[in-house]
This record gives C-alpha cells, structure tokens and sequence, in this order.
C-alpha cells in the first residue's frame, strides 16, 4: 500500500496504545475493539507489511467518523484521523473500497450527494423561489440539510428572515465536497468539486454555512488542498451570535432547560464554543454535559447512518445517556446531522432542538 512516510510512522506508534478508547464513539458503541483507532492502526499495519491485503480492512477503516476525538485526547500526538483518511484514498485509487462506499462516492460524482438525490421538497423549494434574488449575503445549506432534513434547512431560512436579513439562495447549491472528502480522501475529484463550489462563492461578499460539516470543510480543509474562496466565510452559529449582538435577532428567554452537544467540526477543527452558547443563552436556560466544548463527543451522522444504521442509533443514544447522566432532559446542537441522529435516537420525554426550534419556538 502506497502510503506517506508520516502516516506509517504514525501507525507503527498508534497500535500499541489504549489512550483513545475510553473516548471513540464508535468504538464505545460497539463495544469491540476492532472499532477502535488503536485496531485500526494495526490492521493497516498487517496491510504495510503485507501480510493482508488493503480490501480486508476496509469496513473497518470506515467506521472511523474522522472526529478527532482520539487525536484531541492523544498526549503523544499520533493521529488516526490522517492515516485512516489515507487508507481510505488508497482503496479508491485500487479499486478496493466496499461497495456500500462506492456506491456513495458514485451519488456524489453523479448527483453531487451520497444519497443519489436529486430532488429538493415543496417548501425548501418554495423558499428558494421567495430568496432567488441576488443579495451580498448567500445561505449555504449543504446537502444533508436540502435532500435529508428539508424542514430544518426551512427552519434556517426563517431565522433569517424572523431577523430581517436579506440573503440569497440557491437552487442548484454546489455540493462543498465534505462527503467526497469523507469517502475518498484528497483525490482529484474531491478537489475539483471543491474547486467548482469556490467558484459559486466567490460571487458573493459574505457566504454563512449553515452545516458545521460544511463549514469546516469550506474555511479550513479548502486551504489545505490551496482552493482561495474570496467571500467573508462564517459559520451559521457565528452569524446569529452577531444579529443578537447587532439587535436584529430579538431574543425571549424561555425556562426550558437545556444542555449543548458541541459539533466537533466546530468546537474542535475551527475552535469555536462560544458563539452557539451566546445564542442558547439568549433563548434558553443552558448547563453543560460534562464532555463539552473540545472535549466533546460525536452524537452520530447521516452519511455514516446510511450504511451502518445501527452503531450510529447507539452512538446517539450514548450521547443522550450523557446528558441523562446530569439530570438533563433536553439537548440542543447545531449540526443538521446530529439533530437527525439524536431525533432517531430519543426517548419519549427527552427533547432535541436545533438552535432554530429555540429560536422559533
């Protein structure tokens, strides 16, 4: 397997440590070892040497969520993240990723999302219609909020609008190319569609994104396959923070008692907390899970639901357990994915809002 000399060391060092254990999502939900980073790292180490081949290990290189948890609590600074991202690169240039994945990264290349979806429902529609206009401001969605969870992308919109925000929106959004990125890595097609979605920003002076998956992918892995994107990028968090600040976002506090599921994608790749906390607060009363900001703990995905349904459902219920644990009954998070895998997840009793329920609401 043709791999960097950084990945391999980062290998050979990873598999003979149980660091990361306590704090992998996906191996906490399994419950077996073959989930977890430090099992991974020695299945590739079998492939570098030969002793397996590459197509062996495949499931199991895709059971990693790439979150970073294991990176983040890593105090001797491997990462799985990156030699798992490479493996994953690899299968697709030899031709060895399983087939539920291929069939994904066809969707993305043919439709421009893993789900093979082409169609978008009445009301996001209709709201497109009402916001077709070109304004300075563009609303990202992505594309797990306009095939996947229609309402909450309708949701995001009328947030806006409740602040009075002129902005723009798409009918033929450019996917960002974060799922591409998830299933196959920094190949050529991962860069050209992130490419051709720079090029749709740049005609605007501001562009908010409302998918922490999104935005991550936009603001910082763009820079690192050298895709300038000339708008003002903020996240959708950010944006609300700064309407309340500016007053244009009027705020009245319920006595609903919440806690805050972090996206990794925001708390731990672009290192902002604050600015969702600033808006649950204005709305909300809010404590804190005890695995918070950085340290906080993946709650599960649409893209990964799609081909292992079942470890994602315990992810999320883990993660409500969490929160259950200190004595909450509801959870809110920003991220259009989460909330999808939380709402599947929740138990009568327990409520999960979006940052726009609360809002709305």
């Amino acid at each position: 397997m043709i791999m960097s000399e950084k990945s391999k060391q980062h290998i050979d060092s990873c598999r003979f440590c149980w660091m990361c254990h306590h704090i992998c999502p996906i191996g906490n939900a399994t419950g077996q070892e073959r989930s977890t980073p430090r099992a991974r790292a020695l299945g590739l180490s079998l492939v570098n040497r030969e002793a397996i081949d590459l197509s062996e290990v495949m499931d199991n290189v895709y059971e990693c969520a790439t979150c970073g948890a294991c990176v983040h609590e890593c105090v001797t600074g491997w990462d799985p993240v990156m030699f798992a991202k490479e493996a994953r690169l690899q299968a697709a240039l030899e031709d060895k990723l399983p087939p539920y994945i291929n069939t994904m990264v066809e969707n993305c290349l043919t439709f421009g999302n893993a789900y093979g979806k082409n169609a978008l429902c009445e009301s996001l529609t209709a709201a497109i219609n009402a916001h077709s206009a070109k304004t300075d401001t563009l609303l990202f969605l992505g594309v797990d909020a306009r095939y996947m969870m229609c309402a909450e992308a309708c949701k995001a919109v009328a947030v806006l609008d409740k602040a009075g925000v002129a902005f723009t929106l798409l009918e033929n959004e450019a996917p960002s190319g974060a799922q591409l990125e998830f299933l196959i890595g920094k190949a050529d097609e991962t860069a050209e569609m992130m490419a051709a979605c720079a090029k749709a920003l740049n005609g605007y002076k501001t562009v908010v994104v409302y998918d922490p998956e999104d935005a991550k992918t936009i603001k910082q892995l763009y820079k690192e396959y050298g895709i300038e994107v000339k708008a003002t990028v903020v996240t959708y968090t950010a944006f609300l923070a700064s309407l309340l600040k500016e007053n244009k976002l009027k705020a009245q506090k319920s006595d609903t008692r919440v806690v805050y599921q972090d996206p990794y994608q925001l708390a731990r790749d672009l290192e902002e907390t604050e600015e969702a906390r600033e808006v649950i607060g204005a709305f909300a009363e809010l404590s804190e899970m005890h695995l918070n900001r950085k340290g906080t703990i993946f709650a599960g995905n649409i893209l990964m639901a799609q081909y292992m349904p079942k470890v994602i459902e315990e992810v999320a219920k883990r993660r409500i357990f969490n929160a259950k644990s200190i004595g909450a009954t509801a959870i809110v998070t920003a991220s259009v994915s989460e909330y999808a895998a939380l709402k599947a997840a929740a138990e009568e009793g327990f409520a999960i809002y979006s940052l726009e329920d609360l809002i709305l609401q």
